[in-house]
């Protein structure tokens, strides 16, 4: 527990330490090691993952899908192979959206057939790299890419197994960023399933396998999920009666959400684990679903709660009576954290001051990074202690869409080290970027 009791378990920040993390002192522990060490060690800005956390969290939700579905992890999430590898050493699929996700999930040690791809706009290239060196599955996204990927599979004379992607209808979807119910660039829309059956219908070289629904995501709520895996199932028999086909495949999409903000939720798995054997028993059955496997392809629930990025305060400033703590670190390092990844309503993470856990946070202020621009802002009215220069700063929540999905040749900052500590070893999985000298 923090010392700061009247903060602790009643913010998120507070909350989150003491789930995951351990205070000794006055350091945030990490993995085993303070992160005040790591931070003089490797240098900031940098982000650190818990490699421990990552496997506490497959576990769980392992636990929970027991006999219901497999885990594959969406390696968009956090596209380093050392982080893929911990959850494809405890038995992890990948989901991929490209080539270049395709080559790292192999670094990673994923084998092919335990790869599935989807993405509304694969090309030729990418799709001919996959089916050359092995794809489990091919999820499909439009008339036109039908046509292509069975003319790729002719001429390289493969059958490539395939997953109709669906569009569901508005009574399906749910989330902070919904996927479904509307016109949207993803999968077919619901009710062209009968046209996408009859367009499949002459490829010869397309085995259809299975139905992906993906509907939303940042789901916090059991409920929403369970009636999305609902109506994935009813599509898997619809789509099994209508083909005259057994599917092997039902991948039920991701969309696990993390509390990220005061006042979101942790997604219950208890309920989760409490409303699946009727979906159990609805897939037992059917004849046409029972040897069909059910995937779930989660990558911030996995990856998230084990990362950290931390940033070092090179000013601490006062303007027309606001207090403004300036960092080497921001948004082109990540760019979710300053609310600029397709949030309306811009919330802050949860931060804290690592190396001054136990004092009180005295202090209201804004927290900002060294780029030229207002968009720089990791949090707007926070609670810290007095920081000043030299002091850190830690986002938590931090493992899941963070470096690569963030503008990191903005201004031309050196991109920061990733770091996994694993049992007190920590390990540099990205190297620092340094300032090149120019010719």
């Amino acid at each position: 527990m923090l010392a700061t009791d009247k903060h602790a378990g009643k913010d998120l920040a507070g909350q989150l330490v003491n789930e995951y993390f351990s205070v000794k002192d006055n350091d945030l522990v990490v993995g085993g090691r303070t992160v005040r060490s790591l931070a003089e060690e490797f240098g900031t800005p940098l982000y650190i993952y818990d490699a421990a956390i990552m496997r506490r969290c497959f576990a769980q939700l392992k636990a929970a899908l027991a006999g219901f579905a497999e885990i594959y992890f969406s390696i968009k999430a956090n596209p380093n192979p050392a982080v893929a590898a911990l959850f494809v050493q405890q038995g992890a699929g990948i989901e991929i959206a490209s080539a270049g996700e395709y080559e790292r999930a192999r670094r990673a040690g994923a084998k092919p057939q335990n790869i599935l791809f989807a993405g509304p706009g694969k090309r030729d290239d990418e799709l001919e790299h996959v089916i050359r060196g092995g794809i489990g599955e091919i999820h499909l996204e439009s008339f036109e890419e039908i046509d292509r990927v069975e003319a790729i599979a002719a001429r390289h004379g493969k059958t490539v197994a395939v997953a109709i992607r669906i569009n569901p209808v508005a009574s399906a979807q749910g989330g902070a960023m919904r996927m479904g119910g509307k016109p949207s660039p993803f999968g077919f829309d619901e009710e062209q399933i009968g046209d996408v059956l009859a367009a499949l219908a002459g490829k010869t070289h397309l085995d259809l396998a299975g139905l992906h629904l993906f509907a939303g995501t940042q789901i916090l709520e059991a409920e929403t999920l369970l009636t999305q895996w609902k109506h994935g199932l009813d599509l898997s028999a619809r789509i099994a009666r209508d083909s005259g086909r057994t599917l092997r495949s039902i991948d039920l999409g991701g969309g696990l959400g993390i509390p990220y903000y005061a006042g979101d939720r942790t997604l219950d798995l208890d309920a989760l684990r409490k409303g699946l054997p009727p979906l159990i028993a609805m897939k037992a059955a059917d004849p046409l679903l029972q040897g069909a496997r059910v995937i779930v392809e989660p990558g911030r629930y996995l990856a998230g709660p084990g990362g950290l990025y931390v940033a070092r305060v090179v000013a601490s400033k006062m303007s027309r009576g606001s207090r403004f703590i300036v960092t080497d670190g921001g948004m082109h390092h990540h760019l979710a954290a300053s609310g600029n990844l397709g949030q309306v309503m811009k919330r802050d993470y949860p931060i804290v001051a690592p190396a001054r856990m136990t004092e009180p946070r005295a202090e209201t202020c804004s927290i900002v990074g060294p780029l030229c621009t207002p968009l720089d802002t990791l949090a707007r009215k926070v609670d810290m202690p007095k920081l000043q220069a030299g002091d850190l700063i830690a986002i938590l929540q931090s493992g899941a869409y963070g470096l690569s999905a963030s503008p990191v040749d903005f201004l031309g900052h050196p991109a920061p080290a990733e770091v996994l500590v694993d049992d007190g070893k920590a390990s540099v999985i990205r190297e620092r970027e340094n300032f090149a000298p120019a010719d």
